[in-house]
Protein backbone atom coordinates (compact mmCIF):
# COMPACT_ATOMS: atom_id res chain seq x y z
CA UNK A 1 0.00 0.00 0.00
CA UNK A 2 1.44 3.22 -0.93
CA UNK A 3 0.78 6.27 0.86
CA UNK A 4 3.60 8.78 -0.59
CA UNK A 5 5.80 7.44 -3.20
CA UNK A 6 8.55 7.18 -0.39
CA UNK A 7 6.21 5.53 1.87
CA UNK A 8 5.13 2.08 1.09
CA UNK A 9 3.49 -0.34 3.54
CA UNK A 10 3.02 -3.84 3.26
CA UNK A 11 -0.46 -4.90 4.41
CA UNK A 12 -2.27 -8.46 4.33
CA UNK A 13 -6.00 -8.52 4.16
CA UNK A 14 -8.51 -11.11 4.71
CA UNK A 15 -12.25 -11.92 4.97
CA UNK A 16 -15.05 -10.20 2.57
CA UNK A 17 -17.46 -9.11 5.71
CA UNK A 18 -18.05 -8.15 9.27
CA UNK A 19 -15.86 -5.72 11.24
CA UNK A 20 -12.08 -5.33 10.59
CA UNK A 21 -9.76 -6.33 13.14
CA UNK A 22 -6.17 -4.01 12.44
CA UNK A 23 -3.44 -6.00 14.10
CA UNK A 24 -0.20 -4.67 15.10
CA UNK A 25 2.50 -6.74 15.59
CA UNK A 26 5.54 -6.39 18.32
CA UNK A 27 9.07 -5.10 17.76
CA UNK A 28 11.18 -7.06 15.26
CA UNK A 29 8.09 -8.99 14.17
CA UNK A 30 5.98 -8.34 10.91
CA UNK A 31 2.29 -8.98 10.14
CA UNK A 32 3.07 -12.23 9.63
CA UNK A 33 3.47 -12.93 13.23
CA UNK A 34 -0.92 -13.13 13.10
CA UNK A 35 -1.05 -15.65 10.43
CA UNK A 36 -2.21 -18.48 11.92
CA UNK A 37 -4.02 -16.47 14.37
CA UNK A 38 -5.93 -14.84 11.17
CA UNK A 39 -7.17 -18.18 9.86
CA UNK A 40 -8.68 -19.49 13.23
CA UNK A 41 -10.28 -16.33 14.20
CA UNK A 42 -11.65 -16.23 10.83
CA UNK A 43 -13.15 -19.77 11.77
CA UNK A 44 -15.06 -18.43 14.66
CA UNK A 45 -16.66 -15.16 13.77
CA UNK A 46 -17.75 -13.11 11.02
CA UNK A 47 -14.56 -10.38 10.12
CA UNK A 48 -11.93 -8.87 8.40
CA UNK A 49 -8.23 -8.63 9.26
CA UNK A 50 -6.01 -5.93 8.25
CA UNK A 51 -2.34 -7.17 9.31
CA UNK A 52 0.72 -4.27 8.62
CA UNK A 53 4.15 -4.42 8.65
CA UNK A 54 5.07 -1.32 11.11
CA UNK A 55 7.44 1.07 9.87
CA UNK A 56 10.97 -0.40 9.60
CA UNK A 57 9.74 -3.55 10.07
CA UNK A 58 9.02 -6.18 7.24
CA UNK A 59 9.05 -5.06 4.04
CA UNK A 60 7.27 -1.63 4.80
CA UNK A 61 9.59 1.11 3.37
CA UNK A 62 9.41 4.41 4.79
CA UNK A 63 11.42 7.97 4.19
CA UNK A 64 12.26 8.08 7.80
CA UNK A 65 12.90 4.46 9.09
CA UNK A 66 14.66 5.48 11.99
CA UNK A 67 11.83 7.22 13.20
CA UNK A 68 9.99 4.85 15.55
CA UNK A 69 8.87 6.92 17.81
CA UNK A 70 4.96 6.38 19.31
CA UNK A 71 3.94 9.39 17.84
CA UNK A 72 4.66 8.81 14.38
CA UNK A 73 3.61 5.06 14.46
CA UNK A 74 0.26 5.69 15.65
CA UNK A 75 -0.23 8.50 12.97
CA UNK A 76 0.79 5.82 10.41
CA UNK A 77 -1.98 3.55 11.69
CA UNK A 78 -3.92 6.45 11.12
CA UNK A 79 -2.94 7.15 7.34
CA UNK A 80 -3.23 3.21 6.44
CA UNK A 81 -7.21 3.24 7.59
CA UNK A 82 -7.43 6.20 5.46
CA UNK A 83 -5.93 4.90 2.57
CA UNK A 84 -7.74 1.64 2.94
CA UNK A 85 -10.96 3.06 3.46
CA UNK A 86 -11.57 6.65 3.28
CA UNK A 87 -13.54 9.04 4.94
CA UNK A 88 -15.83 5.74 5.55
CA UNK A 89 -14.12 3.60 7.55
CA UNK A 90 -15.82 -0.01 8.80
CA UNK A 91 -15.63 -0.61 12.47
CA UNK A 92 -12.51 -1.31 13.41
CA UNK A 93 -11.37 -3.10 16.26
CA UNK A 94 -6.90 -2.04 16.98
CA UNK A 95 -5.14 -5.80 18.35
CA UNK A 96 -1.82 -4.73 19.22
CA UNK A 97 0.93 -7.44 20.92
CA UNK A 98 3.78 -6.02 22.80
CA UNK A 99 5.21 -2.43 20.86
CA UNK A 100 1.71 -3.25 18.75
CA UNK A 101 0.10 -3.22 22.13
CA UNK A 102 1.41 0.37 23.24
CA UNK A 103 0.85 1.90 19.44
CA UNK A 104 -2.76 0.76 19.33
CA UNK A 105 -3.37 2.48 22.51
CA UNK A 106 -1.50 5.66 21.29
CA UNK A 107 -3.44 5.40 17.89
CA UNK A 108 -6.83 5.00 19.91
CA UNK A 109 -6.53 7.68 22.55
CA UNK A 110 -5.17 10.01 19.94
CA UNK A 111 -8.28 8.89 17.87
CA UNK A 112 -6.22 8.36 14.37
CA UNK A 113 -8.66 5.48 14.16
CA UNK A 114 -12.64 7.75 13.79
CA UNK A 115 -14.32 4.20 13.47
CA UNK A 116 -12.87 2.63 16.43
CA UNK A 117 -15.11 -0.45 17.91
CA UNK A 118 -13.11 -1.86 20.43
CA UNK A 119 -9.21 -1.96 21.67
CA UNK A 120 -7.24 -4.96 22.56
CA UNK A 121 -3.91 -5.26 24.09
CA UNK A 122 -1.76 -8.66 24.30
CA UNK A 123 1.17 -8.92 26.79
CA UNK A 124 2.37 -5.41 27.49
CA UNK A 125 1.57 -3.48 30.68
CA UNK A 126 3.58 -0.41 31.75
CA UNK A 127 5.20 -1.41 34.83
CA UNK A 128 6.32 -5.11 33.78
CA UNK A 129 7.89 -3.09 30.51
CA UNK A 130 9.51 -0.70 32.35
CA UNK A 131 10.96 -3.07 34.62
CA UNK A 132 12.48 -4.80 31.86
CA UNK A 133 14.16 -2.09 29.66
CA UNK A 134 17.20 -2.03 31.71
CA UNK A 135 17.48 -5.77 30.85
CA UNK A 136 16.40 -5.48 27.27
CA UNK A 137 19.83 -4.85 25.77
CA UNK A 138 21.54 -7.71 27.22
CA UNK A 139 18.85 -10.08 26.19
CA UNK A 140 19.43 -8.81 22.68
CA UNK A 141 23.10 -8.68 22.82
CA UNK A 142 22.61 -12.72 23.51
CA UNK A 143 20.79 -13.35 20.62
CA UNK A 144 22.23 -15.02 17.67
CA UNK A 145 23.69 -12.33 15.76
CA UNK A 146 23.28 -14.17 12.02
CA UNK A 147 21.85 -18.11 11.03
CA UNK A 148 23.25 -19.90 8.30
CA UNK A 149 19.68 -20.69 7.06
CA UNK A 150 15.68 -19.84 7.55
CA UNK A 151 15.25 -23.28 8.85
CA UNK A 152 17.92 -22.64 11.16
CA UNK A 153 16.47 -19.37 12.47
CA UNK A 154 12.95 -21.17 12.76
CA UNK A 155 14.84 -24.08 15.03
CA UNK A 156 16.32 -21.39 17.29
CA UNK A 157 12.98 -19.41 17.77
CA UNK A 158 11.26 -22.48 19.11
CA UNK A 159 14.09 -24.44 21.13
CA UNK A 160 14.67 -20.95 22.61
CA UNK A 161 11.13 -20.37 23.31
CA UNK A 162 10.42 -17.30 21.26
CA UNK A 163 8.12 -18.62 19.84
CA UNK A 164 6.78 -21.63 20.85
CA UNK A 165 4.55 -22.97 17.58
CA UNK A 166 6.33 -24.62 15.22
CA UNK A 167 4.04 -24.12 12.47
CA UNK A 168 3.53 -20.22 13.30
CA UNK A 169 7.27 -19.85 13.69
CA UNK A 170 7.94 -21.42 10.36
CA UNK A 171 5.79 -18.61 8.87
CA UNK A 172 6.63 -15.63 11.53
CA UNK A 173 10.57 -15.99 11.56
CA UNK A 174 10.55 -15.24 7.58
CA UNK A 175 9.52 -11.63 8.52
CA UNK A 176 12.10 -11.76 11.67
CA UNK A 177 15.44 -12.33 9.42
CA UNK A 178 16.20 -11.95 5.97
CA UNK A 179 18.88 -13.36 3.47
CA UNK A 180 22.09 -11.80 3.21
CA UNK A 181 25.58 -12.57 1.07
CA UNK A 182 28.79 -11.94 1.83
CA UNK A 183 31.97 -12.95 0.81
CA UNK A 184 33.12 -16.16 2.00
CA UNK A 185 36.88 -14.75 2.48
CA UNK A 186 35.87 -11.17 3.87
CA UNK A 187 36.94 -11.47 7.43
CA UNK A 188 35.13 -8.77 8.10
CA UNK A 189 31.59 -10.86 8.46
CA UNK A 190 31.45 -11.93 11.32
CA UNK A 191 29.17 -14.27 12.68
CA UNK A 192 28.30 -15.65 16.51
CA UNK A 193 28.75 -19.02 17.55
CA UNK A 194 25.80 -21.65 18.39
CA UNK A 195 23.66 -24.04 17.39
CA UNK A 196 22.06 -23.33 13.78
CA UNK A 197 24.46 -19.86 13.36
CA UNK A 198 26.59 -19.69 10.99
CA UNK A 199 30.44 -20.39 12.08
CA UNK A 200 33.45 -19.26 10.87
CA UNK A 201 35.37 -22.50 9.91
CA UNK A 202 39.45 -22.17 10.96
CA UNK A 203 41.49 -22.51 7.70
CA UNK A 204 44.21 -25.51 7.74
CA UNK A 205 44.73 -25.80 4.03
CA UNK A 206 47.81 -27.31 2.29
CA UNK A 207 49.65 -25.32 -0.51
CA UNK A 208 47.52 -27.07 -3.42
CA UNK A 209 43.83 -25.27 -1.66
CA UNK A 210 46.11 -22.17 -0.90
CA UNK A 211 46.87 -21.76 -4.80
CA UNK A 212 43.36 -22.47 -6.21
CA UNK A 213 42.14 -19.66 -3.37
CA UNK A 214 44.71 -17.48 -5.03
CA UNK A 215 43.50 -17.96 -7.98
CA UNK A 216 40.50 -17.45 -7.52
CA UNK A 217 40.86 -14.31 -6.08
CA UNK A 218 43.03 -13.10 -8.79
CA UNK A 219 40.50 -14.04 -11.00
CA UNK A 220 37.98 -11.82 -9.00
CA UNK A 221 35.81 -15.35 -8.68
CA UNK A 222 35.92 -15.03 -4.59
CA UNK A 223 32.60 -17.41 -3.52
CA UNK A 224 29.71 -15.92 -1.70
CA UNK A 225 28.11 -17.91 1.01
CA UNK A 226 24.37 -16.73 2.33
CA UNK A 227 23.12 -16.04 5.50
CA UNK A 228 20.40 -14.44 7.38
CA UNK A 229 20.63 -11.59 9.23
CA UNK A 230 17.55 -10.00 11.74
CA UNK A 231 15.74 -7.35 9.61
CA UNK A 232 15.50 -4.95 12.53
CA UNK A 233 18.37 -4.16 14.49
CA UNK A 234 16.34 -3.72 17.86
CA UNK A 235 19.01 -2.29 20.04
CA UNK A 236 19.25 0.81 18.05
CA UNK A 237 15.42 1.27 18.79
CA UNK A 238 16.29 2.26 22.77
CA UNK A 239 15.21 5.63 22.41
CA UNK A 240 12.20 4.90 21.70
CA UNK A 241 11.52 2.72 24.38
CA UNK A 242 10.41 4.79 27.42
CA UNK A 243 7.79 6.78 24.88
CA UNK A 244 6.39 3.87 23.61
CA UNK A 245 5.63 2.49 27.92
CA UNK A 246 5.45 5.48 30.14
CA UNK A 247 2.34 6.11 30.86
CA UNK A 248 0.65 3.56 29.01
CA UNK A 249 -1.70 2.32 31.88
CA UNK A 250 -3.26 5.50 32.66
CA UNK A 251 -3.56 6.02 28.33
CA UNK A 252 -5.04 1.90 27.83
CA UNK A 253 -7.54 3.17 31.01
CA UNK A 254 -9.18 6.68 29.66
CA UNK A 255 -9.59 5.36 25.96
CA UNK A 256 -13.81 4.99 25.94
CA UNK A 257 -13.94 1.63 23.83
CA UNK A 258 -14.72 -1.28 25.46
CA UNK A 259 -10.93 -3.17 25.98
CA UNK A 260 -9.53 -6.45 26.25
CA UNK A 261 -6.02 -6.81 28.03
CA UNK A 262 -4.62 -10.41 27.32
CA UNK A 263 -1.55 -11.57 29.36
CA UNK A 264 0.65 -14.91 29.75
CA UNK A 265 0.88 -14.13 33.58
CA UNK A 266 -1.02 -12.23 36.29
CA UNK A 267 2.05 -11.30 37.69
CA UNK A 268 2.31 -8.48 34.67
CA UNK A 269 -0.34 -6.46 36.02
CA UNK A 270 1.10 -3.38 37.33
CA UNK A 271 -0.94 -0.97 40.19
CA UNK A 272 -2.91 1.15 37.85
CA UNK A 273 -4.15 -1.94 35.73
CA UNK A 274 -5.40 -3.86 38.85
CA UNK A 275 -7.66 -1.22 40.56
CA UNK A 276 -9.07 -0.35 36.67
CA UNK A 277 -9.78 -4.19 36.33
CA UNK A 278 -11.53 -4.12 39.74
CA UNK A 279 -13.52 -1.25 38.52
CA UNK A 280 -14.53 -3.51 36.00
CA UNK A 281 -13.31 -0.88 33.65
CA UNK A 282 -11.64 -3.32 31.10
CA UNK A 283 -11.64 -7.23 30.54
CA UNK A 284 -8.74 -9.24 31.33
CA UNK A 285 -7.81 -12.42 30.55
CA UNK A 286 -4.36 -14.54 31.26
CA UNK A 287 -3.66 -17.65 29.16
CA UNK A 288 -1.49 -19.95 30.61
CA UNK A 289 1.50 -21.58 29.13
CA UNK A 290 1.92 -19.34 26.66
CA UNK A 291 5.80 -17.03 26.27
CA UNK A 292 5.42 -13.45 25.24
CA UNK A 293 4.28 -14.08 22.33
CA UNK A 294 1.21 -15.44 22.89
CA UNK A 295 -0.76 -15.09 19.82
CA UNK A 296 1.25 -17.11 18.46
CA UNK A 297 1.85 -19.75 21.36
CA UNK A 298 -1.80 -20.35 21.32
CA UNK A 299 -3.87 -18.56 18.28
CA UNK A 300 -6.49 -20.86 19.04
CA UNK A 301 -7.03 -19.70 22.80
CA UNK A 302 -6.33 -15.94 21.57
CA UNK A 303 -8.96 -16.53 19.07
CA UNK A 304 -11.44 -17.70 21.45
CA UNK A 305 -10.92 -15.25 23.92
CA UNK A 306 -11.30 -12.56 21.22
CA UNK A 307 -14.45 -13.75 19.51
CA UNK A 308 -16.44 -14.30 22.87
CA UNK A 309 -15.47 -10.67 23.82
CA UNK A 310 -16.85 -9.41 20.56
CA UNK A 311 -20.07 -11.43 20.38
CA UNK A 312 -20.68 -10.27 24.05
CA UNK A 313 -20.46 -6.80 22.94
CA UNK A 314 -22.69 -7.36 20.29
CA UNK A 315 -19.28 -6.40 17.19
CA UNK A 316 -19.80 -9.47 15.30
CA UNK A 317 -21.78 -13.04 15.60
CA UNK A 318 -19.91 -16.52 15.70
CA UNK A 319 -20.12 -18.30 12.53
CA UNK A 320 -23.12 -21.02 11.74
CA UNK A 321 -21.50 -24.37 13.34
CA UNK A 322 -19.38 -22.89 15.61
CA UNK A 323 -19.45 -24.01 19.02
CA UNK A 324 -17.84 -21.69 21.26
Amino acid sequence: MTLTPQNIFRVYCSGSSGPVLLLLHGGGHSALSWAVFTAVICSRISCRVVAMDLRAHGDTKVRNPEDLSADTMAKDVGKVVEVLYGESPPPIMIIGHSMGGAIAVHAASASHVPSLLGLCVIDVVEGTAMDALNSMQNFLRSRPKTFKSLENAIEWSVKSGQIRNIESARVSMGGQVQRCEASASNPSVSHSIGEGIVEEEEEEQGPEESNKKRMKEDDQEVKKESFYTWRVDLSKTEKYWDGWFRGLSALFLSCSVPKLLLLAGVDRLDKDLTIGQMQGKFQMQVLSQCGHTVHEDAPEKVADALATFMVRHKFTEFKEGFLC
